[in-house]
């Protein structure tokens, strides 16, 4: 594509002052640019430093390995996809910083990021501003409704929803909530005690640590005194780690007292050790042990690119299939008028066979259609499937608190 050397001068100025002014629309005038040099340039924000670095890494990795596979499959309408990667060092202040770099400075049109909800609040106020767009891959508590982000990872209809009662039936009706100290793990335990009131059950303790936190000896004690049948864990990165192995050291059981979690995958159980992990319960979308063709190509070429052994998870899995749902979005545009919310409105229906199953982009509320599992740990370092919906699920982020919807044109309340 040609382009003339003093339009593209005269173009860059006008977006630096429209920068400058704080202008949202800087993608709609000269959206051509992003063609220019054959190259579309995205952002990868995931934290590659500090304690959710843990999990973050892979979906870094998953994110890169999508670009390299559509790159070498001729790029994107013959464009060159170009990763231009950050590392936010598990900081909600840099995940910020970083953000408004990738967009600003570097002009990226979709930013790939995120593990935390700290993070991803944190990085919003960017891409609403400049009118920009983050993809954000993982399970989170489903109370946010932006026209700047595409979420693919579960919201809680689609985790706790089948899961909880499944708890309850099998072991009890006593939970333990123990989460980090943050957004996420209190709104889904927020949820959480929805549902067992409506199951009958009780929170015996609740509890939650900073980020990073490794001494627990204080919670371990509080299970002891408290008996609960389940504990409910929402701890994220390295602490995971810490409470399973400070769990086993007290001699608990996970027969009479497992833990169930929305946030312990693969990648924390590599940590820490299988037989750390062995007899508890994860509920996600995906298991690295799912038995379908697209997930051993996914397994397969993850582990050729990063390592014999690594693994894959159920945040490493949306990393890499909404990269090629991004794809499939600026494919439909052809060459014209690519800017962020033409991406997502394009994104709106896109549907990819993804190692979990066929997903799809929700154009009622920019969520993703998914295929919820519970999985047990086992001392090998993998999940055994145990239970798995007959169908996708579609994605309701305000499922829990009725009245509230999330639609394409921002959060609605219905009337009563």
């Amino acid at each position: 594509m040609g382009l003339d050397r003093r339009k593209f001068l005269k173009g860059t100025a006008a977006i630096g002052a429209a920068t400058a002014a704080g202008f949202p629309q800087i993608w709609i005038k000269n959206s051509g640019l992003a063609y220019a040099a054959g190259e579309i340039k995205v952002g990868v924000l995931y934290s590659l430093t500090g304690t959710t670095a843990i999990i973050e890494t892979s979906l870094n990795q998953a994110t890169l390995m999508a670009i390299d596979e559509i790159n070498a499959a001729g790029g994107i309408n013959g464009a060159k996809v170009v990763p231009v990667v950050e590392d936010p060092a598990s900081d909600p202040a840099t995940f910020a910083q970083k953000a408004r770099k990738l967009v600003v400075g570097d002009r990226c049109v979709s930013v790939f990021g995120s593990y935390t909800s700290a993070s991803r609040k944190a990085v919003l106020p960017v891409f609403e501003k400049y009118n920009n767009l983050y993809w954000y891959p993982t399970l989170y508590e489903g109370r946010e409704c932006s026209k700047n982000v595409i979420y693919t990872g579960a919201v809680p209809n689609q985790q706790q929803k089948d899961f909880v009662p499944w708890l309850v039936k099998n072991f009890g009706k006593k939970f333990y909530l123990i989460g980090s100290n943050y957004i996420y793990p209190k709104e889904e335990n927020n949820v959480c005690k929805i549902l067992l009131k409506e199951l009958g059950g009780e929170v015996v303790g609740e509890e939650y640590v900073p980020l990073g936190h490794s001494e627990f000896s204080s919670v371990i004690s509080k299970f002891k005194e408290t008996r609960p049948d389940v504990i409910f864990s929402t701890v994220v990165g390295d602490s995971v780690v810490a409470l399973h192995r400070q769990y086993k050291a007290a001699g608990l059981d996970p027969k009479k007292m497992p833990m169930a979690s929305l946030t312990t995958s693969e990648e924390e159980i590599a940590a820490m050790g299988g037989e750390f992990a062995a007899g508890h319960f994860t509920s996600a979308p995906y298991f690295m042990s799912y038995d379908s063709p697209e997930n051993h190509k996914f397994v397969e070429a993850f582990q050729k690119r990063w390592g014999k052994g690594k693994t894959t998870n159920f945040v490493s899995e949306p990393a890499y299939f909404q990269v090629h749902l991004f794809k499939q979005a600026v494919e439909k545009l052809g060459k014209k008028d690519l800017t962020p919310p033409a991406i997502r409105e394009a994104a709106w229906g896109q549907e990819y066979k993804a190692p979990e199953g066929l997903v799809k982009i929700d154009p009622d509320n920019s969520h993703t259609y998914l295929w919820p599992k519970i999985g047990e740990a086992q001392t090998n370092g993998q999940f055994k499937i145990i239970e798995q919906s007959k169908e996708w699920v579609k994605p309701l982020p305000y499922w829990a608190y009725p009245g509230q919807v999330c639609t394409p044109e921002g959060l609605q309340q219905k009337k009563a």
